[in-house]
């Protein structure tokens, strides 16, 4: 009988040693290392069932032609901008996100969609009665998509060689495994293996590949990181289970920038494209209330306005209370303390909790303002008159420091409708500023409440 081959992994790295080991020598992390059966072939397994690909020479730079095939148009807009205007023939995308997130709607709405390309949807979670339930509840725009409820790579590969389809969507990785090793499907060595084989199909296919990924308990994208390394572009959805919007962000991308994201809304037909996320953000009220302010923000090169919801209240008990939803807790508690020393107000003696609207989480620096007027509102139970928004960055001396990309932020409020707002003094004049907003410019943050509230007075 043969003896059984193992061998450890590193469950953050990849990395392969003979015996288990504390510490991993590749990435440093400890207690990272399972067993794991596997059998020792000829040659790797992207080699194998990759062999009849056409062999490539080397060649100078000089004598390569660049390619005149654009980019595939998936017909999503937001998916489209978020991939820098299209997905590049031959590229492999790694797609991960929370648990019930949308990962599966989204590949499955980007298969039906009417784009004119011929899609093959393999699923290994889902069978193909199941597949046809969800397709119905979306709606069918693609007669070409091809569902495929498979988990043996070999059989998808020999698959894709037959049907020759333009786009190929794999839901999961973690479900795809192949025979040529013996560890289960989701090992740190099926998912390795499996997605070099695919890579490799990509490149020399010139066919273009989505695969889902899960990710673990911290929101890292579960396996081995070298999953991440291997492919072109990573996906990032996220989002609140609790609410209806969803946010697609750029990782890693070769073929374009990070800065771009896409903004969803959940709904019972699938997720809708949201071109305009200041309007689902932004709540308008009959009476103002305290406690509300309007911050501008931006994520990568796209801003929009946020409401910002903030109560303070005395406290109850000897500590008072500090929460905050979508927001860095520790930033919250600086903002906090430059208010207690620069404004003198008694915040020792309150409970603060904040929110951001639509359960978005925000790390925008530019916001620090938007949040203070919050605070300030709430504290003197005295509401933000209608129409003001701010955008700036609060440093620990109290100064209002510019807030980046502060143009985009004025223009998206004038285009808005807000006819003032409140930003930096240190920040340039600039001759493209809009004429139907007033631009307020404070240097201090103990200049905020007169700004704020000048225009009841």
């Amino acid at each position: 009988m043969a003896k059984v081959k193992k061998a450890y992994f590193c469950k953050e790295c990849g990395y392969e040693a003979p015996k288990w080991m504390g510490r991993c020598p590749s990435c440093g992390e400890w207690n990272s290392f399972t067993e794991e059966v596997i059998a020792k072939t000829n040659g790797t397994v992207a080699a194998t069932m990759t062999a009849g690909l056409p062999r490539t020479t080397p060649q100078r730079v000089s004598e390569i032609r660049a390619t005149d095939r654009p980019r595939l148009d998936l017909g999503n807009p937001e998916v489209n901008r978020v991939l820098g205007g299209g997905v590049v023939p031959g590229s492999l995308i790694l797609l991960g996100g929370e648990p019930g997130i949308g990962k599966s709607t989204i590949s499955l709405q980007l298969a039906l969609a009417d784009n004119g390309l011929r899609t093959l949807y393999v699923s290994g979670e889902e069978s193909a009665e199941q597949i046809k339930m969800r397709a119905d509840r979306i709606g069918i725009g693609n007669e070409e998509c091809l569902i495929y409820a498979e988990t043996l790579l070999e059989n998808i590969v020999a698959q894709i060689e037959e049907q020759r389809p333009d786009l190929v969507i794999i839901d999961s990785i973690q479900t795809i495994y192949t025979n040529l090793i013996d560890s289960s499907a989701g090992s740190v060595s099926q998912i390795r293996e499996c997605a070099a084989t695919l890579l490799k199909y990509a490149k020399g296919s010139n066919t273009s590949i989505i695969i889902i990924g899960h990710i673990t308990k911290d929101g890292t994208i579960a396996g081995p990181k070298i999953l991440e390394h291997i492919v072109d572009v990573v996906l990032q959805f996220e989002g609140d289970n609790n609410q209806t919007y969803r946010i697609l962000r750029g990782i890693k991308n070769r073929f374009g920038a990070t800065f771009e994201i896409g903004v969803f809304e959940m709904s019972d037909d699938g997720l809708r494209a949201v071109d305009n996320p200041s309007e689902i953000l932004l709540t308008h009220y009959e009476t103002p209330l305290s406690g509300i302010a309007v911050g501008a923000s931006v994520d990568g090169i796209r801003p929009y306005l946020i409401e910002v919801q903030s109560l303070v209240s005395n406290a109850a008990y000897g500590t008072p209370q500090r929460t905050a939803t979508g927001f860095d807790y520790k930033r919250m508690t600086m903002l906090l303390a430059v208010l207690e020393k620069r404004v003198g107000m008694k915040m020792y003696t309150k409970d603060v909790f904040l929110n951001f609207a639509g359960g978005f989480k925000i790390a925008d620096p530019g916001l620090d303002l938007a949040i203070v007027a919050a605070v300030i509102s709430s504290y003197y139970d005295r509401p933000i008159a209608e129409g003001i928004c701010c955008a700036g960055e609060i440093g620990l001396s109290g100064e209002v420091r510019p807030a980046p990309r502060t143009e985009q932020r004025i223009g998206e409020a004038a285009r808005l409708g807000f006819r003032r707002i409140i930003v930096s003094g240190y920040l340039g004049r600039s001759a493209k500023r809009p004429k139907n907003i007033e631009v307020v410019a404070i240097n201090s943050i103990d200049q905020l409440p007169r700004a704020l509230f000048v225009a009841e007075e």
